[in-house]
């Protein structure tokens, strides 16, 4: 998939490097999953392995690798998702995530903007009626890419990931 300056493309075992050296910073991993840093090449490996699974059985969803289209030589800038949003427990949804994790030097380039944007209109072509994004209710960052994707602010909610996060939703046109 090709945006103005990104390619995204499936993650491989060969990014494994890539993973760590993006999860493996603090200020990154803060932010995704249970928040703790990776530390050895083995954890980046199955964290892709664990990658390659998140769309499931759903064609057309999944985890993307991130890169500059002008430099393809440079490592990944990040990854991001189109991925099944898991429910909490006891809470009956089939909802379907759009996310991102970018290298903190891209960060303010509006490239987690322009990834989820491209995600979003795969989205809406694969049929999708409603994408949500989930974030930490801290992560003012990851916020402000959500309103600049018109997504609309549903507040904090709990019906996902067993936790209190700032939910918010688009709806295909």
């Amino acid at each position: 998939m090709l945006t103005a300056r990104l390619a995204l493309r499936p993650l491989v075992p060969g990014d494994a490097a890539a993973v760590l050296a993006l999860f493996s910073r603090p200020e990154v991993a803060r932010w995704s999953g249970d928040g703790r840093v990776l530390a050895s090449m083995e954890e980046a490996r199955r964290k892709v392995g664990r990658y390659a699974e998140r769309g499931g059985d759903r064609p057309g969803l999944g985890v993307l690798a991130v890169r500059r289209r002008a430099a393809p030589e440079e490592p990944l800038v990040g990854v991001v998702l189109l991925v099944p949003l898991p429910p909490s427990e006891a809470v009956e949804r089939d909802d379907v995530e759009v996310g991102w994790h970018l290298h903190p030097d891209v960060w303010g380039q509006g490239i987690a903007t322009e990834a989820a944007s491209a995600l979003l209109q795969h989205a809406w072509r694969l049929g999708l009626g409603q994408v949500h994004a989930v974030t930490h209710p801290e992560n003012a960052a990851s916020q402000a890419v959500c309103h600049r994707l018109a997504m609309a602010d549903l507040g904090l909610r709990e019906d996902w990931y067993d936790r209190r996060l700032r939910a918010f939703a688009a709806q295909r046109p």
